[in-house]
């Protein structure tokens, strides 16, 4: 039955039909003790120096999500592991047309189809801010993160990491003024995730400070990003959800980011060379081990974050939770999976497809393998 339901959900032509089994899916998942959740009261236990040793796993599915997803399941209730992020990027909604609804109510499936129980982690990874959109029209590209956010918390993610790195300007003298439309965006951002959540739900919300594939990051940055950060996110008032029902506007201090990603060394995907094969890079441990420190001896808050490390060597994974790395994400490799395991013919087919329609893309010197 499930089958037939997520199928209908995802697939059906009729957008009343679709509704339907997505609403019904939600209310399986419900009957059977399976329900959405915020990490934050995790990450603050990790803040407070209450959980160490272990770093938790965000898993970005961009294709086959409901089948990806029950293995996941499947293996974290054989092997009693979790807890476990399930992410999407907005780069990824958008490419691979998978809307936060349709995201959440495939997890939720895989869930009741592995007859999982507890809470499940969905998370909006990278809602980054385009350095040139914003340039050109920074109320724009504000308004499409808030529209992408409301979207989200609507379908139950209840995690959300803003991404403003794109905004630093390492042109720019001071580390100030290099974070300041970072930091500035990212308390705008917190500020009106907190006017959204659900009673009862405090979301984690991320922040970065080293746009990933650029300049490795620096406690010293993150200190003056934690500056800025914290004075814009409580300098002013803010509609909370039930006031916004009242008509009023409330003044409340927020809570702020738990967690923030930064940059060590590697990059999306990583880097691919001429034969297709990835090139290995040099991570630095000690970026996150001392961010860790930073984040939570100064500000209580879990830690830093990995980005980019699915392609990394198996042999380096037990190096992150020893240097207290909070979360890791991981996307390319899974997706790589799937690829590799496509029929030839299928595969085949897919890349004349790409060759004849994403021509463009294709970038000077680089082989077909890359």
């Amino acid at each position: 039955m499930i089958d037939d339901l997520v199928y209908q959900a995802i697939f059906s032509p009729n957008e009343k039909v679709q509704k339907q089994s997505r609403t019904q899916i939600r209310k399986m998942a419900q009957k059977t003790s399976i329900y959405l959740a915020s990490i934050h009261r995790l990450y603050q236990a990790f803040g407070q120096g209450k959980i160490i040793g272990f770093t938790i796993p965000a898993i970005n599915i961009r294709t086959l999500t409901y089948d990806t997803a029950r293995t996941i399941f499947k293996v974290m209730i054989k092997k009693n592991i979790g807890p476990v992020i399930f992410e999407i990027a907005r780069s990824e909604i958008g490419y691979t047309d998978q809307q936060p609804d349709e995201y959440a109510v495939a997890i939720l499936a895989a869930a009741v189809k592995e007859n999982y129980r507890g809470p499940v982690f969905i998370q909006g990874d990278h809602y980054q801010f385009k350095a040139k959109t914003f340039k050109e029209d920074a109320a724009t590209e504000i308004e499409k993160i808030k529209t992408l956010v409301k979207k989200s918390i609507d379908a139950g993610f209840y995690n959300i990491d803003i991404d403003a790195s794109t905004l630093v300007d390492l042109n720019k003298t001071s580390l100030d003024d290099q974070q300041k439309n970072n930091y500035q965006m990212t308390a705008m951002m917190t500020k009106y995730i907190r006017s959204l959540e659900p009673k009862g739900v405090t979301i984690s919300v991320g922040g970065e400070i080293g746009h990933i594939g650029g300049k490795n990051s620096t406690p010293k940055e993150f200190e003056v990003f934690m500056k800025g950060y914290l004075k814009e996110a409580q300098s002013s008032k803010f509609p909370s959800a039930r006031a916004q029902d009242e008509g009023k506007v409330q003044s409340k201090k927020i809570q702020g980011i738990s967690k923030v990603s930064v940059q060590t060394g590697t990059s999306h995907g990583g880097i691919p060379l001429p034969d297709g094969t990835i090139a290995k890079v040099s991570l630095d441990f000690n970026v996150l081990k001392s961010i860790s420190q930073v984040a939570q001896e100064k500000y209580s808050i879990g830690g830093a974050v990995q980005h980019g490390a699915s392609t990394l060597p198996n042999k380096l994974f037990d190096q992150f939770p020893k240097n207290n790395a909070l979360e890791i994400h991981l996307a390319t490799g899974f997706q790589n999976i799937v690829y590799e395991n496509l029929p030839i013919s299928l595969k085949q087919e897919i890349y004349q497809w790409i060759k004849k329609n994403f021509k463009d893309e294709w970038k000077e010197g680089q082989t077909e393998d890359q």
